[in-house]
């Protein structure tokens, strides 16, 4: 009987040490298993040269898509992990477009995080000197996925316009040129929108009030801005500049705005205005037509929009550019004064055989 209990006792002590075994192999497993997932998500798998590169994924892209460019950019030092933590967070099935900036040393959780969220890089756009929408829309096609064509196609919709409480040949007065934070996947639609969001703001407040005074439209001051713009040379003259035409304006002289012609002939390239030209039947033709064109000849600068909103008060009603070239201008309160000023340019065009 002794003998009996002593074999169940060594029986039942092996029986523990082997649980006791297992129970720590599985503990050992289970740490192995635990590190290698640790691994696979917080990990590093992000080795580039760089600090990092800009990324982009494509409207329409799919999870494949994302992980040939990965593949083919040499982004990543272990693939696998990065489809198998991208799984895990059902980033597959929220692929997002856009310009993302990647990081030497991110892990595979940085990463999915932010393109699942859609956490882009912004692009700074910019664009000035301006004349047409079409010009617009090559200059905006630059920074961002949309193409010229896409983007100048949509612009051009004739009913647009009307969409965001504009005539056609005013829309362009909604598009103020500066430098704007947009995101490279921003849509022909989320610009526009973009763009009548920071009109209004460039807009409201003092700016309307100063327009009220004048007694003008916000499209009216672009128009006459846009003129402005075409003039001159240097913004220093903006301002005095304008409140010629102003003064004409006030007492019912038409404008005789070179530039005017040169939109209806549509040719800014001309540097000298023939008197054929001033014949031409267009409701740009100020020299035919009184009043301020119906719409502006081209995106003027915010320079010139706030040079005819804070426009000279003087007693000019005559400019013309001055004979050294220098850019600046000649002004005049009567017209024998201007005739003198214009002949000395016209006589330096001659010598300088500049006939068109």
């Amino acid at each position: 009987m002794a003998m009996f209990e002593r074999r169940r006792t060594k029986r039942s002590s092996k029986l523990l040490r082997g649980s006791i075994l297992f129970i720590f192999l599985g503990l050992i497993v289970l740490v192995l298993v635990i590190f290698s997932m640790y691994g696979r998500v917080f990990e590093s798998n992000v080795s580039i040269e760089s600090e990092h590169v800009i990324f982009y994924i494509s409207t329409g892209s799919s999870f494949d898509d994302v992980l040939e460019s990965l593949a083919s950019e040499e982004l990543l030092s272990d693939e696998r992990s990065f489809k198998w933590v991208a799984k895990k967070k059902g980033y597959p099935e929220n692929v997002k477009s856009g310009r993302y900036m990647i990081k030497n040393g991110m892990s595979n959780n940085e990463l999915v995080n932010m393109l699942r969220s859609g956490k882009q890089e912004p692009v700074m756009v910019v664009f000035n000197n301006v004349r047409t929408l079409a010009d617009l829309s090559g200059k905006v096609a630059k920074y961002i996925e949309s193409d010229s064509t896409e983007l100048s196609t949509y612009l051009n919709d004739p009913e647009l316009a009307s969409e965001f409480g504009f005539e056609g040949r005013n829309f362009t007065s909604m598009f103020i040129p500066n430098t704007y934070e947009l995101y490279w996947s921003v849509s022909p639609e989320q610009f526009a929108i973009r763009m009548k969001s920071e009109y209004d703001n460039f807009w409201e407040g003092e700016r309307d009030r100063k327009a009220k005074k004048m007694d003008m439209s916000r499209e009216e001051v672009v128009t006459l801005a846009s003129i402005v713009d075409e003039e001159t040379l240097y913004n220093d003259e903006n301002s005095r500049v304008a409140g010629v035409y102003i003064n004409r304006i006030e007492k019912g002289i038409p404008l005789q705005a070179d530039p005017t012609l040169k939109f209806a002939l549509g040719d800014f390239t001309i540097k000298r205005i023939l008197n054929d030209d001033k014949k031409i039947d267009s409701p740009y033709n100020t020299y035919k037509y009184k009043g301020l064109p119906p719409g502006p000849i081209s995106i003027p600068s915010i320079s010139a929009i706030d040079g005819v909103l804070n426009f000279e008060k003087h007693s000019y009603i005559f400019f013309c550019a001055k004979d050294d070239f220098s850019g600046y201008h000649a002004f005049a309160r009567n017209l024998s004064q201007h005739n003198r000023n214009a002949r000395a340019y016209q006589s330096a065009l001659n010598k300088a055989r500049i006939y068109r």
